[in-house]
């Protein structure tokens, strides 16, 4: 593998870490394998850090592919509570509201999953990176600041009940770029009369990259430490000129 030039890993990125936090790690481990001070890793599209799954990480001159990368279909499994809501919608924040289940049944659930396929606006979460007045909007959530964001429009393509309680429901949804689920899960719970919040995400597939194919931090880390060194050619004074 040629690091320097560039190279495509696809990684599973764990829990609790956010995608900078994998960036970094392995931009850190380029930079000591090869005794060089600065070099461009990024990655193609944003998880939280309650998520896990794949995510694309770009090194080199393959940062370039970065935009037509993350534009792949993404698949997620998604774990949503129902009858309770917070304000991030997951479980970043506590619980701020409770709200009754027992009317809600199975076929209910299946009817309102309907109602989310194909194309549809939804606003994204105030707990998010989306800019307002040129500012992040989970900066102003956090500190206890009104945000009004506009709804974007986007595409689901399916919605799949993979498990049901009156507590929780379990979903395979496939989108576009630029879903949240987390909004997608207030949205259900709204949808049927009560509230939910997401409390696991999975980011099982982008594009035709699927999870089984990606590799621990700590695997890709070993990889970059145990490939032979080959500088590219046009290398001159610790830089790809």
């Amino acid at each position: 593998m040629d690091f320097l030039t560039g190279e495509i890993l696809y990684i599973d990125k764990p829990l609790g870490w956010t995608s900078f936090d994998a960036v970094k790690r392995l931009r850190g481990m380029i930079l000591r394998r090869y005794g060089i001070k600065k070099f461009k890793v990024g990655h193609a599209g944003t998880l939280d850090p309650l998520a896990t799954g794949v995510m694309i990480i770009c090194t080199g001159k393959a940062t370039k592919r970065i935009e037509e990368l993350q534009a792949g279909v993404k698949e997620y499994v998604a774990e949503i509570a129902l009858g309770a809501t917070t304000p991030s919608f997951d479980l970043e924040t506590e619980i701020d509201a409770t709200y009754p289940t027992d009317h809600i049944t199975r076929d209910s659930v299946e009817d309102v999953l309907k109602k989310f396929t194909g194309r549809i606006e939804q606003v994204p979460p105030a707990y998010s990176a989306c800019k307002v007045d040129g500012h992040r909007a989970y900066k102003a959530a956090r500190r206890g600041e009104s945000v009004d964001l506009k709804p974007k429009v986007l595409v689901i393509d399916e919605i799949e009940l993979l498990s049901y309680s009156r507590s929780s429901i379990t979903v395979r949804v496939v989108c576009s770029k630029g879903t949240y689920i987390r909004a997608l899960a207030r949205d259900i719970g709204e949808s049927l009369e009560s509230g939910a919040h997401l409390t696991g995400l999975r980011r099982t597939r982008v594009g035709d990259v699927e999870v089984g194919r990606c590799l621990s931090v700590d695997d890709a880390a070993t990889l970059i430490r145990e490939t032979p060194i080959e500088y590219p050619e046009n290398w001159e004074n610790g830089s790809v000129c």
